[in-house]
C-alpha cells in the first residue's frame, strides 16, 4: 500500500503547511496541487524525494508541473490544479481528460473546496484548501493492487 496527502490553494498560509508535518512524514507521496507552487516548493525542501509540485493559476515562479500523471500500485493518477478544464463550472472536461489519459483518478484543487464526484469512471478529488480565509481540509488517499480509498480530513 502506497499512501498520498493531497493539499491545495495554501496561498502561502505555511503555519497550515507546518501543522501538516507530522502526516507529511508518515505518508508515501506529498501532491500540492497549486496556487501557490512557492508553498509547494516549501514542502518539497523538507521532503524532497517524495513531493510532487502542480502549477496553478496564481502560480509565476512556476515551481512544478502544469499537469502529471502518476501510476503507483496499478492506479493512474492525473494531476491538474483545474482552472485550465474549467472546474468552478463543470467536471466533465477534466474527467474527459483524465480518462484519455487512461487515468482512474483525477485530482484538482482551484475551487477552494472539497469535494469527491465521480464521471464515466473517473473519480475526480478535489482536497479543499490550505488558505487563511476560510475552513481547512486536505486528502488523505491510498492505493494497494488496482485499488484507492479517498478520504477528505478537515482541520
Amino acid at each position: 500500500m502506497k499512501s498520498f496527502i493531497i493539499v491545495s490553494d495554501s496561498h502561502r498560509n505555511r503555519a497550515a503547511l507546518d501543522n501538516l508535518d507530522g502526516v507529511f512524514a508518515e505518508c508515501d507521496y506529498i501532491v500540492h496541487l497549486g496556487d501557490l507552487s512557492t508553498d509547494g516548493g516549501y514542502i518539497r525542501n523538507k521532503y524532497p524525494d517524495k513531493t510532487i509540485v502542480i502549477n496553478g493559476n496564481c502560480d509565476l515562479d512556476k515551481m512544478g508541473d502544469d499537469e502529471k500523471v502518476v501510476e503507483v500500485e496499478g492506479v493512474k493518477i492525473f494531476m491538474c490544479h483545474g482552472h485550465t478544464y474549467g472546474v468552478k463550472q463543470a467536471l466533465f472536461h477534466l474527467a474527459e481528460e483524465a480518462k484519455s489519459a487512461g487515468c482512474s483518478i483525477a485530482l484538482y484543487g482551484h475551487t477552494h473546496c472539497a469535494k469527491v464526484d465521480e464521471i464515466d469512471g473517473v473519480k475526480l478529488i478535489n482536497p479543499g484548501n490550505l488558505s487563511r480565509y476560510s475552513s481547512n481540509s486536505y486528502c488523505y488517499l491510498a492505493v494497494h493492487n488496482g485499488k484507492a480509498t479517498e478520504v477528505i480530513v478537515n482541520i
